[in-house]
């Protein structure tokens, strides 16, 4: 069994800032991958940003150049700061571990957390 908490969503002004930060835990051995997804009701979800465990990263278009990406591989954490925040920010916001192994060996193509609601807003 592999947790996923997320936390940090909230309201916030626009052009302000915001972070975001989901910890995976349980029966974890390792995870590939740790990023964010977000979804606004009634569309579909769009990718955020990833993290690889050696370091690479990508972002969403939309996002590239306010929002960071970063990890802490031995606490198996990953944070995602977001500055320059805009009304279309406005979502619920997902951790999305990938090709997570569990301690008896166990792969997880993909996981998703609860999410947690951002909303920009005057």
């Amino acid at each position: 069994q592999v947790q996923l908490v997320e936390s940090g969503g909230g309201l916030v002004q626009p052009g302000r800032s915001l972070t975001l930060s989901c910890a995976a835990s349980g029966s974890v051995r390792k995870i590939e991958s740790m990023g964010w997804h977000r979804q606004v009701s009634g569309k579909a979800r769009e990718f955020v940003a990833g993290m690889t465990d050696g370091g690479s990263t990508v972002y969403g278009n939309s996002v590239k150049g306010r929002f960071t990406i970063s990890r802490d591989l031995d606490k198996n954490t990953v944070s995602l700061q977001m500055n320059s925040l805009k009304p279309e920010d406005t979502a619920v916001y997902y951790c999305t571990p990938v090709d997570v192994m569990t301690m008896d060996g166990e792969m997880h193509r993909q996981l998703w957390g609860q999410g947690t609601l951002v909303t920009v807003s005057q």
